[in-house]
């Protein structure tokens, strides 16, 4: 048992905690102690057990074996209800948020006072996004906001609640360099008034920079905490989380001479889902052979440029040509024959169907090719979903089983390597490896720069700004619907493309 300085030490020790599935032993003896006015950072690879840990922190399991505690009890949750109401709040990587429901009822949901009247609802919103420096709109519905927005209703609704240690999962994956760094401003202040921050993420440059401890699971078990937390020990945690030094971002590709034109817009001007100008006057190109990156602000047009070139959004104005071929009217299904691969940014919402199976989901795009007559012949999907998963590294248990029980890195991965499997002239990756871990990052980004060297033209929409400067071949960056800079990433600056990002004139 926990002695009295043990809980008087720590606002959460998760002690020896045990949670086994079937088949899957997710947890085997994890602890995590975090103090009292703390950012601890808790880092693994996908799989490791830092979301069943943190799902036993919140309520959501009960572990098999082990102790919960939080602010010097011991706790034995029944609910999410339960940890809540203990004072601990959970921000989660996949959003929890009803899209019909405005900011200020997404917020309060479930815990407002039931005499509370809308304007107070609003107008509490309003100040705490103010506090904290997150503007948002209270009575904005959430289905009109870009997936940046969304995270930041969700770090509001933890924050509404009060609560007393806050568990964030990938709080910046979402968000640029210059958010990211405005959210460890706000995440430190929150330390200073005494609370304390579980902090999940997998990029070790933010960690150390935001992070005053860390822990690190691996199989289940804890295998390190490393104190005093400074830039000098990103490669240990690198070392602790998957056995190498490497940040997750493979060698930036050598120059090669490009291709011909195979994606091509002009003069696109397209509407967001409220109706406002998404898009202003865009022109790009992306050549056979090179990789195209787009930087820019959470909610400049990106998520609305992606869409208008997978088909899932009509352009205004203006024309999107692929190989030379007019395709402004295609459907998606169409310019997916002509040649057009495309991984959204919401890999379960548009991309996969969680209540599917895999090999439901790795042949949807590729079904005519499975059918004989009407019917699709079962043997010849399993074959096809074989292959797929064992060419790009994707753990499955029975590929009968729905996909959503899979990890973040291994749904990428299965995603991508669908819109791969007909060899496509044009990828269009939007946030690829958002979330994912260190391996996952590294063979996601191999993928892309595997299909550039196969002569596919990648165009690359990335909130990571190191990605994109490792990445690209060339860089654009949007603000407010347009295309404001291009530049060289072997002769530009982080600085550059900040002040680009932010609507800052080139010289």
């Amino acid at each position: 048992m926990a002695n009295d300085q043990d809980q008087a030490e720590h606002a959460v020790w998760l002690r020896g905690i045990e949670k086994q599935f079937p088949g899957v032993i997710a947890c085997a003896g994890a602890e995590l102690r975090v103090r009292p006015g703390t950012i601890h950072a808790l880092l693994g690879e996908n799989g490791a057990g830092k979301t069943t840990l943190v799902n036993v922190l919140a309520g959501v399991y009960r572990p098999d074996a082990g102790e919960v505690w939080v602010g010097g009890w011991r706790r034995h949750f029944q609910s999410p209800a339960d940890a809540i109401a203990a004072g601990v709040g959970m921000v989660y990587q996949e959003f929890r948020l009803v899209p019909t429901l405005t900011v200020a009822e997404n917020v309060v949901l479930g815990a407002a006072p039931a005499l509370l009247r809308s304007s107070e609802i609003e107008d509490q919103v309003a100040e705490l996004s103010a506090a904290y420096g997150m503007a948002a709109d209270p009575d904005q519905p959430i289905w009109q906001l870009s997936m940046g927005e969304r995270q930041r209703v969700e770090i509001l609704k933890a924050l509404w609640r009060n609560a007393s240690v806050l568990v964030m999962d990938e709080p910046t994956a979402v968000l640029t360099p210059g958010e990211a760094a405005e959210l460890g401003v706000t995440l430190r202040a929150m330390a200073d008034d005494g609370r304390s921050v579980v902090y999940i993420s997998h990029k070790l440059d933010e960690v150390v920079a935001f992070c005053d401890e860390a822990t690190v699971l691996r199989r289940g078990k804890t295998v390190g905490t490393v104190e005093h937390l400074a830039a000098e020990d990103r490669g240990e945690l690198a070392e602790l989380m998957v056995g190498s030094t490497t940040g997750g971002y493979v060698d930036r590709p050598p120059p090669a001479e490009a291709g011909p034109e195979v994606l091509a817009l002009s003069g696109v001007h397209a509407l967001s889902d409220r109706g406002l100008p998404a898009l202003r006057d865009v022109d790009l190109t992306v050549r056979s052979g090179e990789i195209v990156g787009i930087a820019g602000v959470s909610g400049n047009g990106q998520k609305e440029l992606a869409e208008v070139i997978a088909g899932l959004r009509q352009p205004t104005e203006g024309g999107v040509a692929l190989r030379h071929d007019d395709i402004t009217r295609a459907s998606p299904g169409a310019r997916y024959r002509l040649g057009l691969a495309y991984v959204p940014e919401d890999r379960l919402g548009v991309g996969l169907a969680p209540k599917m199976s895999v090999v439901d989901n790795a042949v949807v795009r590729s079904y005519l090719a499975q059918r004989r007559g009407i019917m699709l012949v079962m043997a010849q999907c399993l074959q096809f979903c074989r292959a797929l998963v064992e060419r790009f590294g994707v753990r499955v248990g029975r590929l009968n089983d729905p996909i959503a029980g899979l990890s973040g890195g291994n749904l990428q991965r299965l995603l991508l390597g669908r819109e791969l499997a007909e060899e496509p002239a044009v990828l269009v990756a939007a946030q690829p490896t958002r979330g994912l871990d260190v391996q996952g990052v590294a063979a996601i980004q191999s993928h892309l720069v595997a299909q550039r060297a196969d002569g596919v033209g990648v165009l690359l929409i990335s909130e990571d700004l190191d990605e994109l400067l490792a990445l690209s071949d060339r860089l654009l960056v949007m603000y407010e619907g347009r295309v404001v800079a291009e530049l060289d990433p072997d002769d530009t600056t982080r600085g550059q493309v900040g002040a680009a990002m932010a609507g800052q004139a080139q010289p």
